[in-house]
């Protein structure tokens, strides 16, 4: 390991908050930028984000409403946003030839709809600053050197040394993969999985896979956790947008339960079970003659509302003036709170996110540099942040990764 007489900084993390950080670092003489990642692939999870579209972000009223969209770290990004927003975003990626577009949910994508065009952007960006890409350099530890700056060790090379280092490395599923980080002292939240879809194991609902409703309510039973949106009837459950944003803001009380609990699905979140009772009783008063089979207006599919039906115990001829009270109850109770049991959970695509990281406690929102150590600086994932799915984890990245390159640069 030769310490240069240059400054060298290390970026660990071929992904999107370390490629952002080394595009954003300006090219001086004397200064080396290496970015590490220990893959044999840059920018993973923006190839596959979106469908392969890249979900670069997302067109947020404010700050204060983007960031309640982060189960963890909300305060910490309402900070860090002051710095580098959505606006800027979009402006940084036009002023380099991508133009981004709004879709009509306020995701956005590149308007190429090719993840490739953000990949191709930040790679361009990153080689005009000559920043030295190493690819398969995994890190086995960082760890203060004797005389000011930073040791890094590596799997089967000879050892770094750096004057600044630049921790971009993403989340880790488990707690031991944290250990490399063990020299700096920082503290960790254990991780625990966000964004995933949950497990009915062989229960009938699974026969309408693909089918989907545009507005639903999904409550955990004894809790008041709870979400809506559209939701999905997958091959082994339930997804959508309903489902992973509960996914993200239960992630730790889900892990407690070990992804064994009971929920409620309302599926016409317009209504509650009471004024779903008005609008049912005024319609079987207007139309006595007409079968159930035949109800307009609701909106469900009609594969799911025969379901409905057939899990309430009504005849497909049962006509609304003949309906017992028994069953309409019944079929009250499925449409407006059908109870499920859970039983596991699945990665939700590509797009896996873990709640955990290191605490942000000991992080600067200002400049993203660590508290207990000068010279070492964090972006993305491996902090304690973590947002619901449309953008809002590569905003983070993104900035995240701004301020410490502007922070780095400063100093």
């Amino acid at each position: 390991m030769n310490k240069s007489t240059h400054k060298t900084i290390v970026i660990i993390g071929g992904g999107a908050a370390g490629f952002f950080c080394a595009a954003n670092i300006p090219h001086r003489p004397g200064q080396k930028v290496i970015l590490l990642e220990k893959s044999n692939k840059w920018l993973s999870k923006v190839k596959v984000s979106g469908g392969g579209r890249c979900n670069v972000t997302h067109n947020a009223d404010s700050i204060a409403a983007m960031a309640k969209k982060y189960p963890r770290g909300g305060k910490f990004v309402k900070k860090t946003f002051h710095h580098f927003f959505v606006p800027d975003t979009i402006a940084w990626f036009r002023q380099r030839g991508v133009v981004l577009k709004t879709e009509a949910d306020n995701r956005m994508f590149p308007v190429t709809d090719e993840s490739q065009t953000i990949i191709d952007c930040l790679m361009q960006e990153v080689q005009r600053q000559g920043v030295d890409l190493r690819m398969q350099h995994a890190v086995q530890s960082v760890s203060p050197a004797a005389d000011g700056g930073y040791t890094i060790q590596l799997q089967g090379r000879e050892a770094l040394f750096a004057d600044v280092v630049v921790i971009a490395s993403g989340g880790f599923p488990k707690l031991d993969m944290f250990e490399w980080l063990k020299p700096l002292g920082h503290q960790i939240n254990p991780p625990v999985p966000s964004l995933f879809t949950f497990n009915i194991p062989k229960h009938p609902i699974t026969q309408f896979m693909g089918l989907s409703v545009p507005d639903a309510q999904v409550r955990i039973n004894g809790t008041k956790l709870q979400q809506s949106g559209p939701l999905l009837i997958t091959h082994w459950g339930l997804s959508g947008p309903a489902v992973l944003k509960l996914s993200a803001y239960s992630a730790l009380y889900l892990a407690e339960q070990q992804y064994q609990f009971k929920i409620q699905v309302n599926w016409l979140n317009q209504f509650n079970e009471e004024t779903l009772r008005q609008h049912l009783l005024e319609y079987r008063q207007m139309h006595p003659q007409q079968k159930v089979m035949n109800t307009q207006g609701l909106g469900l599919p009609a594969r799911l509302w025969e379901y409905m039906m057939q899990e309430s115990s009504i005849a497909a001829d049962m006509r609304w003036g003949d309906l017992p009270a028994k069953d309409f109850n019944r079929f009250l109770k499925n449409v407006a709170a059908m109870e499920f049991e859970v039983k596991g959970k699945t990665t939700f695509k590509e797009e896996f996110v873990t709640a955990g990281g290191v605490d942000l406690s000991e992080v600067d929102s200002n400049t993203m540099e660590s508290k207990l150590q000068k010279g070492i600086y964090f972006a993305g994932e491996i902090l304690n942040i973590d947002g619901v799915t449309g953008g809002f984890n590569f905003q983070n990245a993104w900035t995240t990764g701004f301020i410490a390159a502007q922070s780095i640069a400063a100093s």
